[in-house]
C-alpha cells in the first residue's frame, strides 16, 4: 500500500505524519523549504490544553520546557481591571510557545520515526488522482513523481493542492491587523499574560485599540498592537514609539529597559474552503480555513483537524476505503469551523465598532472584555473546542443511553483511569491510538489492585462486550466520571470526543455505537475485493 502523501511540513502537516505513525501508517511530508524552520521570537502558537496534550502525546516532549503556561490572565479597560484569572490545576493555563520551538520538536519526533519521510526542497506543482491512489509531481533539486494512497494539502493560505483541485475558498481579507514585537524586558506580574484595552495614552476613537502582552520563558514578551483600519504602512519608528508608550504606561511613566528581538505585521483573514474532501485529497489546517480574530488562534483548529483525519485514514489504509468515515473529516471540522467563524463575525462589530452596546447597556463593557477573554483563552463560542453534535458518526438513539456531563460529540474530559495493565494513567494519554476507547465508571476500584476486582462484577461480560466490537477497542476503568453514575460505560472515539454513555453493561447497544463511530458495516467491494463502508 502506497504511503500518504502530505504536502507541506509546517505543524499541521508534521503532526499529521506523526498521528499516522502511531497507527502504523506510512507517509511522506513534501516539504519546500530545506528541511529546519528560520527561528523568529514574533511568530508564536497560544495551545489550549487538549491541543498542547496531543503534540507532547506524539512527540513525547515536554512542551512546557519549551513555551510558557501563563501564571494568570488579566483584562484591563482604560485604568481599571475587568477581570482576572489565576491559573491552576482544575483551570489549566494555555501554553505560549514560539512556532520554531514547536515544529523543531515534531521535527526531531520525527526523525526518530521509520514510517515518515521528509522530502526538503520539494514544492508540488501538479497532481492526478484515479480511484486507486493520487500521484504528485514536485519540482525542485530533486524534483520527481510520488505515488500515495492519499494526499493531504497542509500547505497554508495559499494552498497549492486547494488551487490544483479547483475548491473555491471565499471569505473576509483583512478582518484585523496587529503590529507584533517579541522582546526582552522586566513587565509587571511577571508569567501574567494582559489584554489591555483603551489604554489611556492612546486618544479615543477607532486608533485607541489594544494591546495584549503573552509571556514566553527567558524574560521574553510577545506584544501585539491592534492597528486602525486601513493598509497604513507599519514603520520602524512607529512600532518602536508604540513599544515605548506601552512600556511607560504600564510602569507609571518610565520606560522599562528592553531589548528587541523580532518583529512583524499579523493581519488576519477569515477565510473557509467550500470542500475539505475530493475523492482522495483532502485539506487541513491554513489550507481549508483561515481564523484568528479576536485573540482565537487557528492553529489550535489546524492540529484538531489533524487529530480528526488521522484515525479516520488509518483504517482506510488498513482495510480499504471507508467512504463514510472519510466523508465524515469534512462534515464534522467544517462544522465546527464554521461555527467559530460565525461567532466572531457576529461579535466583531459589537466590539470593534467604537460605540455600539456599551453606550446602551450598563456593563456591556465588561461583557465585551468576558468575549474577548474567551477567544484568547479558547473558551465559549469564540475558542473552546467544538462539538460534533450532528455527525454521521453520531449511533441513533439507544434505550440504554444517559446524559452525562459531557454531550455526545464533545470532547471528554481529562479524568484519571485504570489502564489493561493496571497503570494509573490520565484518560487523554489512550487516545490517538486508533482504538476506540471503553470506559466503565466504577468507584472504589482505585484502591484496590486490578487483579482483586478485574474478574469480579460486571467486568468480564464488559471485557467480552469489548473483545466482540467491530473495531479494536481499550477497556479503561475510572473511579469517577462527572455525571456518570456508577457501573455505566462511556464510548469514546480515538480523538477524545464522546460517542455514548449507556447505564450498565449493555453488549448490543455498545456494538451498534461502535459501529456507527467508525462509519457503519463494512461491505465487500465486488471489483476489488476490499473493505468497503
Amino acid at each position: 500500500m502506497d504511503p500518504v502523501i502530505i504536502v507541506g511540513a509546517g505543524p499541521v502537516g508534521l503532526t499529521l505524519a506523526l498521528a499516522l505513525a502511531r497507527q502504523d501508517v506510512p507517509s511522506v511530508v513534501l516539504d519546500e523549504g530545506p528541511g529546519k524552520d528560520e527561528p523568529r521570537p514574533a511568530r508564536t502558537a497560544v495551545l489550549r490544553e487538549d491541543t498542547a496534550a496531543l503534540v507532547e502525546r506524539l512527540t513525547g516532549t515536554a512542551l512546557g520546557d519549551l513555551g510558557m503556561r501563563w501564571t494568570g490572565f488579566r483584562s484591563v479597560r482604560r485604568r481599571q481591571v475587568t477581570g482576572e484569572i489565576t491559573f491552576d490545576a482544575a483551570d489549566p493555563a494555555p501554553l505560549h510557545i514560539a512556532q520554531h520551538l514547536l515544529t523543531g520538536a515534531l521535527r526531531a519526533a520525527i526523525a526518530e520515526e521509520q514510517l515518515v519521510k521528509v522530502a526538503a526542497d520539494s514544492r508540488l506543482d501538479s497532481m492526478e488522482q484515479e480511484r486507486s491512489g493520487v500521484t504528485a509531481h514536485t519540482r525542485g533539486p530533486s524534483g520527481t513523481w510520488w505515488r500515495g494512497s492519499y494526499l493531504v494539502g497542509c500547505d497554508g493560505p495559499r494552498s497549492t493542492v486547494r488551487k490544483l483541485q479547483d475548491i473555491r475558498f471565499p471569505g473576509r481579507t483583512a478582518v484585523e491587523r496587529h503590529a507584533v514585537a517579541a522582546l526582552r524586558t522586566e513587565l509587571p506580574r511577571e508569567g501574567q499574560a494582559l489584554l489591555h484595552r483603551m489604554p489611556p495614552w492612546r486618544q479615543t476613537g477607532p486608533s485607541a485599540g489594544e494591546v495584549t502582552a503573552r509571556p514566553l520563558p527567558h524574560g521574553v514578551w510577545r506584544l501585539d498592537w491592534l492597528l486602525p483600519p486601513g493598509k497604513d504602512l507599519v514603520t520602524p519608528e512607529l512600532l518602536v514609539a508604540r513599544i515605548r508608550e506601552t512600556l511607560a504606561g504600564w510602569t507609571d511613566g518610565a520606560t522599562a529597559p528592553y531589548e528587541l528581538l523580532d518583529t512583524g505585521v499579523h493581519t488576519v483573514h477569515h477565510r473557509l474552503a467550500r470542500r475539505w474532501r475530493a475523492g482522495r485529497v483532502f485539506l487541513a489546517g491554513d489550507a481549508a480555513h483561515l481564523l484568528g480574530a479576536l485573540g482565537t488562534q487557528g492553529l489550535d483548529e489546524g492540529l484538531r483537524d489533524a487529530d480528526n483525519l488521522a484515525w479516520k485514514l488509518a483504517p482506510a489504509w488498513h482495510h480499504g476505503h471507508h467512504e463514510t468515515l472519510l466523508d465524515s473529516y469534512q462534515t464534522e471540522r467544517r462544522a465546527v469551523v464554521a461555527a467559530r467563524l460565525r461567532a466572531a463575525d457576529q461579535v466583531l462589530p459589537v466590539l470593534r465598532g467604537g460605540g455600539g452596546l456599551r453606550h446602551i447597556v450598563p456593563g456591556a463593557a465588561r461583557g465585551h472584555d468576558a468575549l474577548l477573554t474567551d477567544g484568547h483563552l479558547g473558551r465559549g463560542p469564540l475558542g473552546a473546542p467544538g462539538a460534533y453534535a450532528d455527525s454521521p458518526l453520531a449511533p441513533g438513539p439507544l434505550e440504554g443511553e444517559i446524559p452525562v456531563e459531557t454531550a455526545p460529540g464533545a470532547p471528554v474530559m481529562d479524568v484519571r483511569v485504570t489502564a489493561e495493565d493496571g497503570s494509573f494513567v490520565r484518560l487523554r494519554d489512550r487516545l490517538g491510538r486508533g482504538t476506540l476507547l471503553v470506559v466503565l465508571i466504577a468507584p472504589g476500584t482505585g484502591v484496590w489492585d486490578r487483579k482483586h476486582w478485574v474478574s469480579a462484577g460486571v467486568m468480564p461480560r464488559l471485557a467480552a462486550a469489548v473483545t466482540a466490537l467491530p473495531h479494536p477497542a481499550e477497556l479503561l476503568v475510572a473511579e469517577e466520571y462527572p455525571g456518570a453514575p456508577a457501573h455505566s460505560v462511556l464510548l469514546v472515539r480515538p480523538d477524545g470526543h464522546l460517542v455514548i454513555a449507556l447505564s450498565g453493561v449493555r453488549p448490543a447497544d455498545l456494538y451498534a455505537a461502535a459501529e456507527a463511530a467508525v462509519g457503519g458495516a463494512v461491505e465487500q467491494d465486488a471489483k476489488t475485493g476490499t473493505g468497503v463502508r
